[in-house]
C-alpha cells in the first residue's frame, strides 16, 4: 500500500463544507496555523499574511529542512495561500484593510493589546465589519488579570496542570511529546469559528471568538478535574497508569511493553483467561475494578511476572483475538506504515514547488458528503501575493511599486 496523493484523492476536488468562506490568517507558529489549517482542510480559502522577507517564525525552525523548507512549517500550513504584507507600512495596511473588507473570518494570535495598538483590534474591525467572525488565540485570553502574559506551549502545559499529572510517580512532571496546549487551542479555535459562522447564518452578525491556551489545557483535564472537584485533592502522577481503572497501562513482556486497557470487569476476566491466570479474576483482592485500583501495585507485579514469560507480539495476538483492548508501543515509522493508517488516507503525498515530494498527515475528520482534503501543498513565502493583489484590483505597475516600497 502507498500513501494517498493530494492530486489523485477524489475528496481533493470535492467542495468542502466551508467552501466559499474566506479566512484572513494573521497567525504564526502553531496554535493559529493549526486552527486555520483545519478550516482550510474543510474548504475555506485561507490567506496567510506573512512578513516580507521573513514570514512565519516556523519557516526558520529546524533542522530538518527539505530543500531549505522547514519540516515544521510544512506540517501545518497546507491548503493556504501566502501573501506578504508589511503591516507597519501605510500601503501594506491599506491592502490589509481591503482584505478585511472581503473576509468572512479573521484569525490572530498576537499578545492581547498588540492589534488594538495598530487599530486592528476586535472593536475597531467589528465596527467596520459587524458580520466578521474575529478569532483571537492567546496564552491567557483577552480578559482577566493575566491577559498580557505571553503564552508558550511548555509554559501552559505547566500552568494548566497537565505536567502535574504527566510522568512517573517518583519523578518530575513532563510536558507531552507534542505541543498539546497549542494544538488544543487551535482545535478549540476552529470549533469556535465554525459555530460562530453557524450563528452568523442565523443572525447576520459576526462575533469575537476568544480562545486562551490556559483554558484549553484546563478543559482537557476532564475526569482528572472531576477527581479533584470530588475529593479536593489534586491527582498525583501515575506514569502510564489510569487513576480510576486497572489494568489500564503499559505492561512489560519478555521483549518490550504492551498496552492493556481492561476497561470493565468482563474484560478483566477475559484478560485473565488469555494470560492463564483465571483464578486471579475471582481473587477477592482483584474481583472488581474498585478492588483492583486499591491493590494496583500488588496486581501490577503479578501481571508483569506472568507477561515476561513470552514476547509482546504473542500476547497481543491472543488478547486481540479474545477482544481485549490492547496494542503495541509503536514508533512513528511503524505508525505511518500501518495499512490501517494508509487505508484511512492519513498519509498524503504532495508535490511542493521547492521541497519536491513531501508527505503530510491526512484529514482525520471523515465527512461522507462534503469531505475535507489536502488539496495544495504549503505555500512558499509570498507565493500568492501578486495574484491576490490582482484580485483586489491592483495593476501590475502598482504591485511592482508596492514591492519596491517594501509594503508587500
Amino acid at each position: 500500500m502507498t500513501e494517498t496523493s493530494a492530486t489523485t484523492d477524489r475528496s481533493a476536488t470535492a467542495a468542502g463544507p466551508l467552501d466559499g468562506v474566506t479566512v484572513l490568517d494573521l497567525t504564526r507558529v502553531l496554535s493559529g496555523p493549526y486552527c486555520t489549517m483545519m478550516l482550510a482542510d474543510m474548504g475555506a480559502r485561507v490567506l496567510k499574511v506573512e512578513q516580507p522577507g521573513k514570514g512565519d517564525d516556523t519557516r526558520a525552525w529546524g533542522p530538518p529542512f527539505q530543500e531549505g523548507e522547514s519540516a515544521y512549517f510544512l506540517s501545518i500550513n497546507r491548503n493556504k495561500e501566502s501573501v506578504t504584507l508589511n503591516l507597519k507600512h501605510p500601503d501594506g495596511r491599506r491592502v490589509l484593510d481591503e482584505l478585511i473588507a472581503r473576509a468572512d473570518v479573521l484569525v490572530e494570535n498576537f499578545r492581547p493589546g498588540t492589534l488594538d495598538r495598530m487599530g486592528l483590534g476586535y472593536r475597531e474591525v467589528s465596527a467596520r465589519r459587524p458580520d466578521l467572525v474575529y478569532c483571537s488565540i492567546s496564552g491567557f485570553g483577552q480578559t482577566g488579570p493575566r491577559r498580557s502574559e505571553p503564552g508558550y506551549d511548555a509554559v501552559l502545559q505547566g500552568e494548566g496542570g497537565l505536567m502535574s499529572i504527566t510522568g512517573s510517580d517518583d519523578g518530575p512532571g513532563y510536558r507531552l511529546g507534542v505541543a498539546i496546549a497549542d494544538i488544543a487551542s487551535g482545535m478549540f479555535a476552529a470549533y469556535g469559528v465554525a459555530v460562530a459562522l453557524l450563528a452568523r447564518h442565523r443572525t447576520g452578525r459576526g462575533q469575537l471568538v476568544d480562545v486562551a491556551m490556559l483554558d484549553a489545557v484546563a478543559a482537557l483535564l476532564t475526569y482528572q478535574a472531576g477527581i479533584y472537584f470530588a475529593t479536593g485533592t489534586a491527582p498525583p502522577r501515575l506514569g502510564n497508569r489510569h487513576p480510576t481503572i486497572t489494568p489500564y497501562e503499559t505492561l512489560e513482556a519478555a521483549d518490550g511493553d504492551l498496552v492493556v486497557a481492561a476497561g470493565n470487569d468482563q474484560l478483566w476476566r477475559t484478560f485473565c483467561g488469555v494470560i492463564g491466570l483465571d483464578a486471579l479474576a475471582d481473587d477477592p483482592r482483584f474481583r472488581t475494578n474498585r478492588d483492583r485500583v486499591a491493590a494496583r501495585a500488588e496486581l501490577h507485579a503479578i501481571l508483569v511476572e506472568r507477561l515476561r514469560t513470552r514476547p509482546a507480539a504473542e500476547w497481543l495476538a491472543e488478547l486481540k483475538a479474545a477482544g481485549v483492548p490492547c496494542g503495541a508501543v509503536r514508533d512513528l515509522a511503524e505508525v505511518y506504515s500501518d495499512p490501517q493508517i494508509i487505508e484511512r488516507a492519513m498519509v498524503v503525498a504532495s508535490q511542493h514547488p521547492v521541497a519536491g515530494a513531501i508527505r503530510q498527515l491526512g484529514v482525520p475528520v471523515k465527512l461522507g458528503e462534503t469531505p475535507g482534503a489536502v488539496r495544495t501543498p504549503p505555500p512558499v513565502l509570498g507565493q500568492h501575493t501578486r495574484d491576490v493583489l490582482a484580485e483586489l484590483g491592483f495593476a501590475d505597475a502598482e504591485i511592482e511599486r508596492l514591492q519596491e516600497a517594501g509594503a508587500v
